[in-house]
């Protein structure tokens, strides 16, 4: 008796992804990150003889949320919070798609996460982690142009490796796709357009010989479009050079350009603009970065700050 519940929840998670994917335009990436946190539900609600949506209750809900902090090995607040997320939304689209009578879900909340704040490093760090990228090989000019480019725009990897040669306009300005394919301009400053400029004088058309003319930016040492991960080990062993190993960590230049704009005088909202963030209130713990910085070197600096 409990396969066709099983088929019947397995087809809805079938048609909900699709959704997520064609409808509201989320990348594979984040498809991928919905299929697996619904099997994990689905595959608990089968154990616990839930087959059918209509025998799925709010208390089968918040017993499978009870479920993901328990046991030996309970998982992170943070990835508790994706879960509920996608659960949630799940049960939203039932609703709507009139396949359940209520939204069981609807009371559900994650947990509250500890305020995290993002991890930048110093423009003299930068500085010294630009400079040990630049060389006169065919692969240091792309390594030197990739990690230029990722602190002058913000940008993340994944978009940068993304980028095709049509998406450069004239060296200033480039067009980048985010998440959800939306597109944003982002402004090339000078240090960045020098070293974009000469790998695709000097560095691109040697490696796209070896290829098949693919019209990515980046290009890998066969002539393919640069894998993220292949951008991720041009970063680590960049970092490895400069003797800022333990420092780097996904997205640091994202964060360190965001912060440093932020110091610089930059508007919130520009810098909002700039990141992709869909919300202000994601750039602004931005801003409580650079609040600790400026509150730290007022102690550390006014003679009357602190008392004798």
């Amino acid at each position: 008796m409990g396969q066709p519940g099983v088929s019947e929840l397995a087809r809805w998670q079938e048609r909900f992804l699709r959704h997520v994917a064609i409808e509201r335009g989320l990348s594979e990436h984040s498809v991928e990150a919905y299929r697996r946190d619904l099997t994990r539900y689905v595959q608990w609600l089968v154990s616990v003889e839930r087959t059918k949506l209509a025998h799925v209750t709010s208390a089968d809900v918040q017993a499978f949320l009870a479920s993901l902090r328990a046991g030996e090995r309970p998982l992170a607040t943070s990835s508790v919070a994706r879960i509920v997320s996608t659960v949630r939304s799940f049960h939203r689209f039932l609703l709507d798609e009139g396949a359940v009578a209520e939204n069981v879900a609807a009371e559900l909340r994650a947990p509250k996460q500890p305020s995290r704040l993002p991890k930048a490093i110093t423009v003299d760090e930068v500085d010294r982690l630009l400079a040990a990228a630049r060389g006169e090989t065919t692969v240091a000019l792309r390594d030197s142009a990739l990690l230029e480019l990722l602190y002058a725009t913000g940008a993340r990897i994944s978009e940068l490796v993304n980028l095709n040669v049509d998406d450069v306009a004239d060296l200033d300005v480039l067009r980048v796709r985010g998440k959800g394919d939306k597109q944003r301009l982002i402004p090339v400053g000078s240090y960045a357009k020098a070293a974009l400029e000469q790998y695709l004088v000097r560095a691109r058309p040697e490696l796209s010989a070896k290829g098949s003319f693919t019209p990515a930016l980046f290009l890998g040492v066969r002539g393919g479009r640069l894998s993220r991960q292949s951008a991720w080990h041009v970063l680590a062993n960049t970092a490895k050079r400069a003797e800022l190993s333990d420092k780097i960590s996904p997205h640091t230049l994202r964060h360190s350009f965001a912060t440093h704009m932020l110091q610089g005088g930059a508007d919130v909202r520009v810098v909002q603009e700039l990141l992709g963030h869909s919300s202000v209130a994601t750039t602004q713990i931005y801003t409580l970065v650079t609040r600790d910085a400026l509150r730290d070197m007022y102690i550390t600096s006014h003679p009357r700050a602190l008392r004798g």
